[in-house]
C-alpha cells in the first residue's frame, strides 16, 4: 500500500470514529433527560356537563340507522355519548341523569371523565326504557328541572329529547320558565326524524307487540279551559261538552322530532338547539354553547426526548453498507501495519 494513503485513511477513520462519538454522547444526554420526565404545564379548554336523556315510549322509535339496520333513538343517543365522552379533554366532568313524566332523576353527579370513564361508559350502556318510572313525558317540566339540576352541580346541561309531550300540549302553549335565560349554559338535542314514526308497544312484561294505535294515546290535551273555537265544534255545550262531543284526532301514536316546540324552549332558557342527524359533531356543538372554562394540564416531554435518543443511537449504529457488519468505535480504531 502507498505509505501516502495511510494518513488519509487515519484521518477519515478517526473523522467518522469523531462523528460517532459525539452522536452517542448526544443520544445518552436525550435519554438522561427523558429519564427526568421533565413536563410543561400549560392550560388547555374543558367541559363540565350533565347530559339528560330522554327514556319515554318515542325514544324507542327507530329511525335512526346502523350498519343498514333499524336503531331506536335511545341506542343512537347512547353511542354518541359513548363517543363525546371519549373525545372529551382530560379534566372535563361529566354526569348522567334521566328524565321521564316531569322530572330528572340524577344517576351519576359530574365526575372527571378520563379517570372515570369506565363507570361513565358502563351506566350508558344500561340505559334503558324501562327505567321511567312513568309513562307520561312533559318535556318543559323536565327541561325547566334539569336546568336547575345543572346549576346545583355548576355544570352545562346537553338535554337529549324528541320533544314529544304526552299528553299533548295544551292549546296554550307549555308554561312559562321562571328562571333567569341563560344562566346556564348549553344545548338542547333533538333526536329523531322529521318524519313521523310508529311508537313500538310493549306488553306488561317488556315484550315488543306492534306499535301503538290512535285510540291507544291521548290526543289532544282537554285538561283547562277549551280553546277560543271550541264552540264551532261538533256538539259543543257550555256545561255538558265545552270540548265538543267528537272523539279527538290526531298522530299522537306517531312521533317526530318536535324541532318549533324545542327551538322555542331553547329560546325561552337560553340555551342552544341542534338536532342529532347522522354524523354530527357533538363536540363541536357543545364547544359553541359550553361556557367558558379551563383547566391546569401537563405536556410530558420524556416520549420527545427519548425518540430523539433512538434516532441519534440509530445514526450510531446504522450500516455502512450491505453485506457489511455494523461498524463500532472499537472497529473503526486504525490498525498498526504489521
Amino acid at each position: 500500500m502507498d505509505r501516502s494513503a495511510r494518513p488519509a485513511a487515519r484521518r477519515t477513520v478517526s473523522g467518522r470514529t469523531d462523528a460517532r462519538f459525539w452522536l452517542l454522547l448526544a443520544a445518552t444526554a436525550f435519554a438522561c433527560l427523558g429519564l427526568a420526565d421533565p413536563q410543561i404545564d400549560y392550560r388547555r379548554q374543558r367541559y363540565d356537563a350533565l347530559f339528560v336523556v330522554d327514556i319515554t315510549g318515542s325514544m324507542n322509535v327507530r329511525d335512526y340507522r346502523l350498519d343498514g339496520a333499524p336503531q331506536s333513538r335511545l341506542d343512537h343517543v347512547k353511542a354518541v355519548l359513548a363517543a363525546l365522552i371519549a373525545d372529551l379533554p382530560c379534566g372535563s366532568r361529566a354526569g348522567f341523569g334521566v328524565f321521564a313524566e316531569r322530572r330528572p332523576f340524577l344517576l351519576i353527579a359530574p365526575v372527571e371523565t378520563c379517570a372515570n370513564f369506565a363507570p361513565l361508559a358502563g351506566m350508558l350502556q344500561q340505559l334503558d326504557w324501562r327505567m321511567a318510572w312513568e309513562g307520561d313525558s312533559y318535556v318543559a317540566s323536565g327541561l325547566y328541572q334539569s336546568i336547575d339540576l345543572a346549576a346545583a352541580f355548576d355544570t352545562d346541561l346537553v338535554f337529549l329529547t324528541d320533544g314529544q309531550e304526552a299528553p299533548p300540549l295544551h292549546w296554550s302553549g307549555a308554561a312559562p320558565f321562571e328562571g333567569e335565560p341563560g344562566a346556564v349554559h348549553g344545548l338542547i338535542v333533538g333526536v329523531g326524524d322529521v318524519i313521523p314514526s310508529p311508537i313500538p308497544k310493549f306488553d306488561r312484561d317488556g315484550r315488543e307487540n306492534g306499535f301503538l294505535e290512535p285510540g291507544d294515546v291521548v290526543q289532544e290535551n282537554r285538561s283547562g279551559t277549551p280553546p277560543p273555537d271550541a264552540e264551532r265544534r261538533e256538539g259543543w255545550h257550555p256545561r255538558n261538552a265545552p270540548w265538543g262531543a267528537a272523539a279527538a284526532s290526531g298522530e299522537e301514536h306517531l312521533s317526530a322530532v318536535h324541532e318549533a316546540h324545542l327551538r322555542a324552549l331553547a329560546a325561552a332558557t337560553g340555551l342552544g338547539y341542534v338536532r342529532l342527524t347522522p354524523g354530527l359533531p357533538l363536540e363541536r356543538e357543545l364547544a359553541t354553547q359550553a361556557a367558558p372554562r379551563e383547566a391546569d394540564a401537563r405536556l410530558p416531554l420524556a416520549p420527545w426526548f427519548a425518540a430523539t435518543a433512538l434516532i441519534l443511537l440509530t445514526a450510531v449504529w446504522r450500516p455502512e453498507g450491505a453485506g457489511r457488519r455494523p461498524l463500532s468505535l472499537i472497529s473503526l480504531r486504525p490498525r498498526r501495519p504489521v
